[in-house]
This record gives structure tokens, C-alpha cells and sequence, in this order.
């Protein structure tokens, strides 16, 4: 499919502008499409706008095609997208891609296989290999290097905060019981409340990981704002660049979420269990004995079924 390839294409793309946004701290050099269209003019703004709202209608068509959909000329066409910060008009679908992936509802990824086989097997089979698609962007556009260094980080925290909600808090809870077991201090916030709560008492020395996928959950982009101007160091795990949580953190792991419905989160649980492997290795000794002290209760504890 035409979208799978583009999918494909962009991995090279991400990996790049993953270097590009850990050079430049914060990534505020990368605006979000409300901010660039501020760079226009009234008419201007009006006449993309719909670009804007309905990406996925627009993506995969040529320039032509979408200038003649906004009733206006090529030439017109190239004129705003200049004007919105692109090169040109390859650059700026590349982004508008990025946009469509950001804005998907599950019913429309639901909607995108109605030409897909018909039998429930295959759509199973389906399911899986986009899995496997998944995780192997993120085995071609991991930089091992930044999970080594994010792994210090860990280590060295005074703490970690971790955040998320909706369905992320299931990668929430997984990576703070994992970290709790290899002894580091770690919270967890899920509501919005608590988000808030937490983040305004984050401060420098602290270390912040946020989980947001597609357009990027409220609570999580707020309070992980909140956190990075208290001064923590910010870390966001989301599925595109032009994700607010890619924008407003320090640095950003890109893992595709790609399913057919809704998000799926085998590339994010790869992720993590990568991150995982490597904090508990660069100190061995240390996890080793940490593990130690929890070997006879994952024997012989209460909570384990014995005949």
C-alpha cells in the first residue's frame, strides 16, 4: 500500500530529524502547524486551513491534485508551503504525512482495511505483520547510543516521573514496576491531577518520561511542560516529530504505533525492555544484588501458587 511505503520511506527521515531535535534541546524550533500558519496571510491561512483539519485527504496527492482540491494553481500552492517554512512542496508532504499519522482516530484506521481481505484469519495475520512492521522501524531507526545515555540518566536521577494516560498507562505501570524492581525511585502519574501535582513539584535534577501517541493526550503535554520549566530533564516516547510531546521535551524516541485499529504497543514494550536490559547491565553487580533480595520471594513468596 501506498501508505505502508511512505510509512517505510520515513523511517530514514526520522532518524535524522531525531539527531537534528537532541542537538537543539527542546526541539521549539519545530512549530507546530498552527504556528506556521500564522506565517501567512489571512486569505492564505484560509485557503490551507483544510489541509490542516483533514491531512489523510490530502496526502497522497500530487501537488496539482491538491491545489486543484483547494480551488487554487499550483504556483499558489508552492507559494503558501514556502511560506509555511518548507523547502518545498516533497518537504512538506513528508510533514503533512507525519500530520495525517498524528490526527488518526481508530475509526479511521479501521475504516483504511475495509479493502483488506475479508477472512478474520487473515486479518489476524494482517495484525501481526503490521507488529512486525513496527518493530522493524524501530530496530532500523534506534540509536542504541541514546538508550546507553538515557540509562545514566536513570541512574543518576534524584527521581523518575513517569507519565501518561488513556491506554499508555499500561506502558505507565509496566516500566514503573520493572524500574521499581531494579531499585530506582520512580512516580507515576495517570490523571490529570496527579500529573499536574507532580510536575509543579519536579525540579532540576529530576527525571521526566512521557508516553502521548498520535495527536498527544492533554494532561501528559501540560504537565510535562510544567515539568521542563521547573527545570527537569524531559524525555518523551511518541510515534511522529510533530507530536507535542517531540516539541516540548529535551529529547524524543520515535516508536511507530501502527495498527488497525486504534494504536498498537509492541514497538513502545521493545522499547522499553531495551531501555530496561541496559539499565540493569551498566551496573551488573549492582542489579544483581538488588535481584538477590527479591530471588526467594519470586520462589517461595506468598503470592505465588504452589501445589
Amino acid at each position: 500500500m501506498l501508505v505502508d511505503q511512505a510509512r517505510l520511506d520515513g523511517n530514514r527521515k526520522w532518524a535524522a530529524m531525531n539527531n537534528f531535535h537532541v542537538k537543539n534541546g527542546r526541539g521549539d524550533h519545530i512549530p507546530s502547524f498552527a504556528e506556521r500558519l500564522d506565517r501567512l496571510t489571512k486569505k492564505r491561512r484560509e485557503l490551507i486551513r483544510p489541509v490542516q483539519e483533514h491531512p489523510r485527504d490530502y496526502v497522497l496527492l500530487p501537488i496539482r491534485g491538491v491545489a486543484a482540491k483547494l480551488g487554487t494553481d499550483p504556483a499558489t500552492l508552492l507559494r503558501i508551503v514556502r511560506g509555511l517554512g518548507f523547502d518545498g512542496y516533497r518537504n512538506f508532504k513528508g510533514y503533512l504525512h507525519e500530520l495525517s499519522i498524528a490526527s488518526a482516530t481508530s475509526l479511521e484506521t479501521m475504516r483504511a482495511g475495509r479493502n483488506a481481505p475479508s477472512s478474520i484469519l487473515a486479518q489476524g495475520q494482517r495484525a501481526m505483520e503490521q507488529d512486525i512492521r513496527n518493530l522493524h522501524a524501530l530496530q532500523n531507526t534506534l540509536d542504541l547510543n541514546r538508550v546507553v545515555a538515557l540509562a545514566k540518566r536513570i541512574h543518576r536521577a534524584r527521581k523518575t516521573v513517569i507519565l501518561g494516560g488513556d491506554l499508555a498507562i499500561a506502558l505507565v505501570h509496566f516500566l514503573d514496576y520493572r524500574l521499581t524492581l531494579l531499585g530506582f525511585p520512580v512516580i507515576t502519574a495517570t490523571t490529570p491531577g496527579h500529573s499536574a501535582n507532580t510536575t509543579r513539584n519536579c525540579a532540576k535534577g529530576d527525571l521526566v518520561i512521557a508516553f502521548s501517541f498520535r495527536r498527544g493526550l492533554r494532561q501528559t503535554v501540560e504537565s510535562l511542560q510544567q515539568a521542563h520549566a521547573n527545570g527537569a530533564y524531559c524525555v518523551g516516547i511518541t510515534d511522529t516529530f510533530v507530536s507535542p510531546i517531540a516539541r516540548f521535551s529535551d529529547e524524543c524516541f520515535l516508536t511507530v504505533v501502527e495498527s488497525f485499529i486504534g494504536n498498537s504497543y509492541s514497538a513502545p514494550m521493545s522499547f522499553i525492555n531495551v531501555l530496561l536490559t541496559i539499565c540493569a547491565h551498566r551496573y551488573r553487580t549492582r542489579t544483581v544484588q538488588i535481584l538477590k533480595k527479591a530471588d526467594y520471594e519470586q520462589r517461595h513468596g506468598f503470592r505465588w501458587y504452589s501445589d
